[in-house]
């Protein structure tokens, strides 16, 4: 996996799991963002307000999505090592019950990504957060045993990428 960076990691992992409408909602168009961006099959959104929660940028990235789409799979660029299988699994869960939300577990703690079906997820508009929506929903939240440590595994700051690359030889030592 070498020197690629964490988003082009997301968007292969999100593009091997067969996930086609791929939405990617950014704060600014900055050419090293746009350069790794280049050749994917993806919407780009911009979120003017870099500052705002995360349930801002869901609410741009949604309406962009497809109309027709049953379900929402919320990823974080900062949560670069979920694996392909994961969201597969997650993803047969939502063809088999499309109004659950679907939450990966690994050990006792939920992770990322969520599958949130549409008229869940919706509710964002409404001023709500993604774990407002859960929490008031727990009658259709199933959470979902993986062996992925990648859901829980985190990377916002230098220090937690230096601690992922000692877990998983794909991030280049620095």
């Amino acid at each position: 996996m070498g020197n690629k960076p964490l988003i082009r990691h997301c968007l292969d992992t999100i593009i091997d799991s067969g996930i086609k409408n791929i939405i990617v909602v950014l704060s600014e168009e900055r050419s090293a963002i746009t350069d790794a961006l280049t050749g994917y099959p993806i919407k780009r959104c911009f979120n003017p307000d870099p500052q705002s929660d995360m349930a801002g940028s869901v609410r741009i990235g949604l309406r962009s999505t497809d109309e027709l789409s049953s379900g929402c799979l919320i990823c974080l660029s900062d949560h670069p090592m979920v694996s392909s299988k994961t969201m597969k699994t997650l993803i047969e869960l939502h063809a088999g019950d499309s109004d659950k939300i679907i939450i990966p577990v690994y050990r006792g703690r939920r992770g990322h990504p969520t599958l949130f079906p549409m008229p869940a997820v919706k509710k964002i508009f409404e001023g709500q957060t993604l774990r407002d929506i859960i929490r008031d929903n727990d009658g259709i939240v199933e959470n979902v045993d993986v062996e992925d440590k990648g859901i829980i595994i985190d990377i916002d700051t230098m220090e937690d990428y230096e601690r992922a690359s000692k877990q998983v030889r794909f991030f280049p030592k620095k």
